[in-house]
């Protein structure tokens, strides 16, 4: 019978595996510093107890940005002085109560107790704002926030009623449109300065993965070329360093699971596909239901064919965009769901693209007009199975 010393005594290729976690923070951030000086001169006056802009970051997932907010974050906290920031998931803190009780909890213990209203966790925000504190509010994923106009506008409000401090809002988004989706009045009350995230290039992911391995792998047992072909795959797909993380992590899994104590080429080839199809999985969890029902829809039509796949003019793979649009509303009844407009519909698309589960593309003139064509990223059986289970579908 095994044991837990049997397993720990092992000899491992892993130093430490937390450190290829793309939760672990370095304490420098390669190929970001200027991103980084930017949030820290935007955020500054709040030392000063002045109010700072609010600040918006955009950039694709695994781009550096949470990483690059929590860098500068652990430095302003370290400062001294009555000025906070706080950080907020709102994939999990997704209602504008929920984050005003987040926010509030470290000033008012009782809040771990229910009954508390937003009116009361209002007053108790202006209460810590007249003792001259700025608050700084760092939204991550801030798109997730089902009532984000009533939250810009109530923390608006809230510093309307306050001379000594303030609340900053820096908002990060993988959608580059989504204060688009914001009523006009929310728009125009966030005097904001914005920050672009570009996709990291395959010299730079090398890099990136070279300082992680020295640090996570034991010394030798990561062949450069494996490093190289890592990056340059990531580079290709996607530029994530999330993904070229998760990469060479499973490549070292792989490696040790057949007994090897060196990662190759091959165990990198072999690691590809699981990544690929665990972030899938990992996109989709997270999706809304309509977004879920939508991708299904590209991936049903794909395994079940176009009915105008054998027009001239359309790739294989590829789907027309009205008829994934009928697709998802019939789907949807199915489900007892309402489908929603074709405008939403177009967004769903946008935000799919974005997540790189499907790719879209015009058709060229005289394929039925101009049309969207749209193809699935991943094996229709590997996506339309994620989604039977997670939509209950027979």
């Amino acid at each position: 019978m095994a044991s837990f010393q049997d397993i720990l005594s092992k000899k491992s290729i892993f130093k430490d595996v937390s450190i290829l976690s793309p939760h672990y923070v370095p304490s420098h951030l390669p190929f970001r510093e200027v991103q980084i000086k930017e949030i820290m001169e935007t955020v500054s006056p709040a030392l000063k107890s002045q109010k700072p802009k609010n600040l918006f970051i955009y950039g694709k997932t695994g781009t550096g940005k949470t990483c690059s907010v929590k860098h500068v974050m652990d430095q302003f906290n370290a400062e001294d002085g009555s000025s906070v920031m706080t950080y907020i998931n709102c994939r999990i803190y997704n209602s504008r109560y929920r984050i005003f009780q987040k926010i509030m909890k470290q000033f008012v213990p009782e809040l771990d107790k229910s009954g508390f209203g937003l009116p009361y966790l209002y007053e108790k925000l202006i209460e810590e704002i007249k003792k001259g504190k700025q608050f700084v509010i760092v939204l991550d994923e801030i798109d997730m926030v089902k009532d984000l106009d009533e939250l810009v506008y109530t923390l608006t409000r809230v510093n309307d009623e306050s001379k000594a401090g303030g609340v900053s809002i820096i908002g990060i988004s993988n959608k580059l449109s989504f204060k688009n989706e914001l009523d006009p009045r929310s728009r125009s009350s966030l005097y904001e300065s914005e920050i672009i995230f570009p996709s990291y290039t395959s010299t730079q992911l090398q890099h990136i993965l070279d300082q992680r391995i020295g640090i996570g792998f034991e010394k030798d047992t990561v062949e450069p070329s494996a490093v190289n072909l890592a990056a340059a795959i990531t580079a290709q797909e996607c530029g994530d360093a999330r993904y070229a993380l998760k990469l060479i992590l499973s490549a070292g899994e792989i490696a040790q699971h057949s007994g090897k104590m060196r990662v190759t080429d091959e165990e990198v080839e072999l690691a590809r596909k699981r990544v690929e199809l665990d972030l899938a999985a990992e996109a989709i969890a997270l999706l809304p239901d309509n977004l879920k029902i939508a991708l299904y829809a590209i991936a049903s039509l794909t395994q079940n064919g176009s009915k105008y796949s054998r027009l001239d003019g359309v790739e294989e793979g590829f789907l027309f965009s009205g008829e994934v649009y009928e697709e998802y509303a019939r789907v949807s009844l199915v489900l007892h769901k309402k489908p929603r407009s074709v405008r939403w519909y177009r967004e769903y698309l946008n935000d799919l693209e974005m997540l790189g589960l499907i790719t879209s593309t015009m058709s060229g003139r005289g394929i039925r007009g101009q049309t969207t064509l749209i193809k699935l990223g991943y094996p229709a059986a590997d996506i339309s199975g994620l989604l039977k289970r997670t939509l209950n579908i027979e």
